[in-house]
């Protein structure tokens, strides 16, 4: 018996080893080298079926077509073949060596990845230009244009950079999709929102054009020189038309994906003028207006006034600090509270910028503030300019004196000693010396009796725990049920989260009704086929237009990998996707 369990075992092993020897998953490209202007195929290929796949980023790719799978079994003499591919068509984003990353799958549970591939990026390539080719044509009919508002500005002086996107008549735009962004990293930026894209008309090299505004963005330099604003990438969906007509003389167009980028803007930055320049200079640049005030002159010791340091204005209002007040040592000053109400449009920041400091005096007299200045560089006139606030007195008429006085007669403010009252704070309690006035016995307590009963009652229920956990982890069926089925529900959520980028909520959607079908009807991956899927649901007893409603979301989710598709149609997919698995979940 023991010699029959030792090969068994052995046998087992040995097909356990050779099974995971031969599941290979393996990437490769059309090219090794390629010029900017050309576009890379990437197959990932797999000799047995697995789940999960995950693409590599990409980085440094932009993906213009994809993922495209296949699927392939075969038997040749006896032996059974598979095979399983997705691919990607890529365009290059800049020149240089760059690598694409591993894509990686789950093939019974394991996880493999494939090996990772460096291809070589050169300079943009001579290629004949067809005039009858699509993506030739929209690329001449489509330009995307970066607008800025002043190529010199000062530094921390606003200016706008306008991203347009001009479109030829006759040609159509459907969707675009952002694939590089500019960080703006020596910038103080902000984007203003697009409500709506409106469609303009324009002029592009002296031809009408039609272009939408697609980004405005305010600047504010934050280095002087000559600083570059880098360009912003597209993916446009572009109808274009041909010289084939219908048979009602209508002319036909053709659609296509082409890549798009704005070009590279440099500005130069002039620095703030040292001639001139104040030493309390906090590197203000704007139009603006100074003032400190009171809310109230005259008070008791022990009152409250708040005394408002703002500026208002247009400029810079986020990025410089306000010049403090200089207050007299004896009056009790808290730390002041930002009131700022700044917004910005495409003229940069405008409002105010406040501190509001709670001052409390503590004895009798008069206390003298001085008057404050506040310098600034103004574009406009390029030169500094100082505002200064009027001096202010506080006026404390009733409380105790100072041992010593609190100013001087021209207004200077002297140390003075601080006397200490025993009786300030005499109503608040530091410490305690409390005591109960009886005592509880903790021996045949409550708390005794239940410390003491609680551990045998909790023998029954922690061996009915043990007992289902085992009956819980033997159910391997049930285990992968769940699995799956927990796994559909991730990936509806996380196809809820991408709705308006469509490459990854079809991905997910697709995995979403995969795995929920394969929890609740115990099948494969390989065994996915429409028919096969429809005869399913059928031997189930789910209605037809349940089950057709499934089979066209599956469709969705392929046509969706070759053609565009609105946020709407998204929506709707989503939506009747959700519909669709809790009708099944009531009927299976």
């Amino acid at each position: 018996m023991k010699k029959v369990f030792l090969i068994l075992s052995i046998l087992l092993l040995t097909v356990s080893t050779l099974f995971s020897q031969d599941v290979e998953f393996t990437a490769k490209t059309n090219l090794k080298k390629l010029g900017l202007n050309e576009r890379l195929r990437v197959e990932f290929s797999m000799n047995q079926d697995g789940d999960n796949f995950t693409p590599p980023s990409f980085q440094g790719f932009t993906v213009v077509g994809g993922p495209s799978q296949t699927t392939s079994r075969q038997w040749v003499n006896g032996k059974s073949s598979f095979s399983k591919s997705f691919s990607y068509f890529l365009s290059p984003n800049a020149q240089g060596t760059i690598r694409i990353g591993p894509a990686q799958i789950t093939v019974n549970g394991e996880i493999y990845k494939s090996q990772p591939i460096d291809i070589t990026v050169t300079g943009a390539v001579e290629k004949p230009t067809d005039p009858n080719d699509v993506s030739f044509i929209a690329k001449e009919n489509i330009h995307l244009v970066a607008e800025i508002s002043k190529a010199s500005p000062f530094v921390n002086e606003a200016f706008t950079v306008v991203y347009k996107l001009y479109v030829a008549e006759r040609t159509s735009v459907s969707t675009w999709r952002e694939t590089e962004s500019p960080k703006f990293a020596d910038f103080w930026s902000q984007n203003i929102d697009e409500k709506q894209f409106k469609v303009y008309e324009g002029e592009y090299q002296g031809e009408p054009y039609r272009y939408v505004i697609l980004r405005r963005t305010v600047l504010y330099p934050q280095k002087t020189g000559k600083l570059e604003i880098e360009p912003l990438g597209l993916n446009v969906a572009v109808s274009v038309p041909t010289n084939r007509r219908d048979i009602f003389g209508r002319t036909l167009t053709k659609s296509t994906n082409i890549a798009v980028k704005a070009q590279k803007r440099i500005i130069n930055v002039r620095p703030l003028p040292q001639p001139g320049k104040p030493d309390d200079f906090t590197g203000a640049v704007g139009d603006f207006d100074f003032a400190v005030r009171i809310d109230k002159n005259e008070l008791d010791a022990g009152e409250a006034l708040e005394l408002t340091v703002e500026v208002q204005g247009r400029g810079n209002l986020k990025l410089f600090e306000l010049p403090a007040p200089n207050l007299p040592s004896s009056l009790e000053v808290y730390e002041p509270q930002n009131d700022d109400k700044i917004r910005t449009n495409l003229a940069g920041m405008s409002g105010v910028k406040k501190q509001v400091f709670t001052i409390v005096p503590q004895f009798k007299g008069s206390y003298p503030i001085p008057p404050l200045s506040f310098s600034y560089f103004n574009p406009a006139t390029e030169k500094y300019e100082r505002q200064t606030s009027k001096g202010l007195v506080i006026e404390v008429k009733n409380g105790p004196t100072a041992a010593v006085g609190t100013v001087s007669q021209n207004g200077d403010v002297q140390k003075q000693a601080v006397v200490s009252s025993n009786t300030q704070f005499q109503y608040i309690k530091n410490d305690t010396n409390l005591k109960a006035i009886t005592k509880e016995r903790f021996f045949k307590s409550t708390l005794f009796w239940s410390l003491a009963i609680t551990p045998f009652l909790m023998i029954p229920l922690a061996m009915l725990v043990r007992k289902k956990r085992e009956a819980y982890v033997n159910d391997v069926s049930g285990n992968r049920i769940r699995k799956a089925d927990k796994l559909a529900r991730k990936y509806l959520s996380t196809a809820r989260k991408n709705l308006g980028n469509q490459k990854e909520f079809y991905i997910a959607m697709e995995r979403a009704l995969h795995n929920y079908l394969k929890a609740k009807l115990t099948i494969t991956t390989s065994e996915m086929s429409k028919d096969r899927i429809s005869r399913l649901l059928k031997e189930k007893d789910v209605d037809d237009a349940t089950s057709i409603e499934f089979i066209s979301l599956l469709e969705s989710c392929e046509f969706a990998r070759y053609t565009p598709s609105s946020n709407t149609a998204m929506q709707q997919d989503y939506d009747k996707a959700v519909r669709v698995i809790s009708q099944l979940d009531k009927q299976l």
